[in-house]
């Protein structure tokens, strides 16, 4: 044990400028911006509708674009076929990919000459620049984190509790909902809220959707080009505040969950 103190000691002060590195620049935010900018901010109407848009849109992307995932997830976890390797890469492809050009990708796809977008014009939607069109980028760019979390979840249950239920009569679909699905839970629920936050904070390929309305990572890039760096720093701080929240219950209630 003595001959791996030093490393120990090396290993710790590594990471304690990690932490460093990302904790310095959010303090420093913090003392930087008088706590009546952040009070007065927070009673701000437009940014309080573009916190809740932020939450509602990726919240309604996670549980919309999960239903399809999460079998997808298992089929990537259980089957062997052709191209297997080469579907698992495209699948990451939106986390390399640099989100502006995402953006463009999925403007491609949702917009108005679209076959999509001309089948949503039947209803009268129209993606661009609607909350439905900002939950489309944000899914495209976060649903890699729920399938990756979900297939190892999937990979980790036991294959022989799938095959004992299925000798003893269950059908596939019962085995995935009654056996596989439970015991998968704990990665499923960490994927889903990794799926959630990534939405969130989504930017790039959110602007090139809808500039208007905002969520929040756009308000605040609009307050910042506008008006500077004073004005953008309590929006920053508010959503910041916001997000961790968020992303608090949601472990808590995950927590919960594993130990029910």
């Amino acid at each position: 044990m003595n001959k791996l103190q030093p490393f120990n000691i090396i290993a710790s002060l590594l990471g304690a400028l990690v932490l460093l590195f990302i904790v310095a620049p959010l303090v420093g935010m913090i003392i930087a911006t008088p706590a009546i900018d952040i009070v007065n901010t927070s009673k701000d109407v437009e940014v309080q509708k573009s916190i809740w848009l932020t939450v509602f849109t990726s919240f309604g992307a996670t549980v919309f674009f999960a239903v399809a995932a999460i079998p997808f997830s298992y089929l990537l976890a259980r089957r062997k076929f052709r191209f297997k390797k080469l579907i698992s890469g495209i699948v990451n492809l939106p986390i390399v990919i640099p989100h502006t050009a995402a953006g463009i990708a999925v403007l491609g796809f949702v917009s108005r000459n679209s076959v999509l977008g001309k089948a949503a014009s039947v209803f009268g939607i129209d993606f661009v620049g609607h909350p439905i069109g900002i939950s489309v980028a944000m899914a495209f760019v976060s649903i890699p984190f729920l399938i990756n979390a979900a297939r190892d979840g999937f990979i980790g249950v036991p294959v022989k509790l799938e095959k004992a239920a299925l000798n003893l009569g269950a059908s596939p679909s019962r085995v995935f909902f009654t056996v596989s699905l439970p015991l998968a839970w704990k990665n499923i629920l960490s994927g889903l809220i990794m799926m959630f936050a990534r939405g969130m904070s989504e930017f790039g390929a959110v602007v090139i959707i809808a500039y208007h309305p905002m969520v929040a990572p756009v308000l605040i890039y609009e307050r910042f080009g506008a008006f500077g760096l004073k004005y953008a720093r309590p929006v920053s701080i508010i959503f910041i505040g916001v997000s961790l929240l968020v992303f608090i219950v949601l472990r808590l209630l995950s927590k919960e969950k594993k130990n029910k």
